[in-house]
């Protein structure tokens, strides 16, 4: 049960390091700050959103329309991909990139200055969600982008350590949205956080505008990368296809296996970034600041143990590595909210530590092995596509579903079985895709 570490080889030939490592950067640098901006969104859903957008109803009912909120940026996703992937199999990568860095910086400032309920009524709630739908067309349409400019010009046998630069936006997208959110609440009272704090980090997205502008005009291409822009035009002025089209008809079910063995990891990194600061905060009574500490420093670990496992996949197979990280979750479903219950920041710790343990696993090499999957000409929208139904079908909803469960059932354990059939699901995923590879 094992994939070749380079299914598809990289066509690169021998490029300076500089430059592979100036739009490795340049992709590390986009996916953080567009993580960030997706972030910042997830926490003030958790913390305040639902008071100021939708003040009707019971606690519960706020946070439930504030996650449905959060959650209607994961279904825009798949959108952002399809329309990325379509034109980035096409034109480029770099100019599907600096759109996607755009349209956010400018839908995340927009929500900072967003009129509260109070002050225009129901249009507020309205454009809230019109802003959390561009940014997840943005973010559905940045990661292929910035994974495909480092995982296409990797050096050979480290597409996996180039992948996971890509992938550290996650943890430094979280890492950063978690300190400003602490630095706001730090330097504010209740009052003012809630008038006003909140609106900072939203405000600080401004500066996406100001890289997207620095890719767009310093960033350069490698001599292959525009090599493969000029074989795309020819290919289009004489063969009018369909990168999307192709995927439907002849790969579909190679995506839907990509989703699938892909969304427990999103469900359960966004139950413990935004479903449990709510959980704890709210049904624990745990302070805000400590919790927010908490995830921000189980992030910084991941800063080391995804390229570990990204480096280990360029090893011993993607899949292999891949598999551990699902099985992995699947075991320890149960001890994280057995260990959460206990109301101790300590155990609050030392659960969310191991959980992101096993998705470091599985995300570190998730890069390259999506890229791997599908052929250059349909990589952006392969890739893309896969990667956003495990959003929508794993990270959009789950915060939502937990919320649900706990309502429903009373007790944590609902949530673990939530997390335990998405790893089902997951590993039956990875098995096929394992057998699809070896029959290639």
């Amino acid at each position: 049960m094992d994939m070749a570490p380079s299914a598809h080889p990289a066509t690169t030939t021998a490029l300076p390091t500089v430059n592979r490592r100036r739009v490795a950067t340049a992709a590390a640098l986009a996916s953080a700050v567009e993580w960030y901006d997706y972030f910042v969104f997830g926490i003030a859903a958790a913390l305040v959103l639902g008071d100021l957008y939708f003040p009707a109803g019971s606690p519960t009912a706020g946070v439930l329309a504030a996650f449905a909120t959060f959650a209607v940026g994961f279904l825009a996703r798949p959108i952002g991909g399809i329309v990325a992937g379509q034109l980035g199999d096409k034109r480029g990568r770099k100019p599907m990139l600096v759109l996607a860095l755009t349209l956010m910086g400018i839908a995340t400032t927009g929500i900072g200055l967003l009129p509260t309920y109070e002050t225009i009524g129901v249009a507020a709630p309205i454009l809230l969600v019109l802003l959390r739908i561009a940014q997840g067309v943005a973010v559905g349409a940045q990661w292929g982008g910035a994974m495909l400019m480092a995982t296409e010009y990797a050096p050979e046998g480290k597409r996996g350590v180039y992948g996971s630069v890509v992938q550290l936006g996650v943890p430094i997208g979280v890492v950063s949205a978690n300190t400003v959110f602490l630095l706001a609440g730090a330097f504010t009272s209740d009052a003012q956080f809630a008038a006003w704090g909140w609106r900072v980090p939203f405000l600080i997205g401004l500066f996406v505008l100001a890289l997207a502008w620095y890719i767009h005009t310093r960033v350069e291409e490698t001599p292959e990368f525009r090599e493969a822009e000029r074989a795309l035009a020819e290919k289009e002025k004489t063969e009018q296809s369909s990168p999307l089209r192709t995927i439907l008809k002849d790969h579909l079910g190679t995506v839907l296996l990509a989703g699938g063995s892909f969304a427990v990891n999103t469900a359960t990194f966004y139950i413990l970034i935004t479903g449990v600061l709510d959980y704890t905060t709210r049904e624990l009574d745990m302070d805000k600041s400590a919790v927010l500490t908490v995830s921000l420093c189980v992030s910084l670990t991941q800063l080391v143990l995804i390229p570990a496992a990204a480096a280990l996949s360029d090893k011993v197979g993607r899949i292999r590595v891949y598999a551990i990280g699902a099985a992995g979750i699947a075991l320890w479903a149960v001890p994280l909210f057995l260990l959460i219950d206990t109301g101790s920041l300590l155990w609050l710790a030392v659960g969310s530590f191991v959980a992101s343990c096993f998705l470091s696993i599985m995300y570190g090499p998730q890069a390259a092995l999506f890229a791997e999957l599908f052929t250059p000409e349909m990589r952006y929208t392969g890739a893309s596509l896969g990667y956003q139904i495990a959003a929508v079908l794993g990270g959009g909803l789950a915060p939502f579903v937990m919320v649900l469960l706990l309502e429903a059932s009373g007790t944590s354990m609902a949530v673990s079985a939530y997390i335990i059939g998405l790893a089902v699901i997951a590993l039956l995923s990875i098995k096929v895709l394992a057998a699809k590879a070896g029959s290639r």
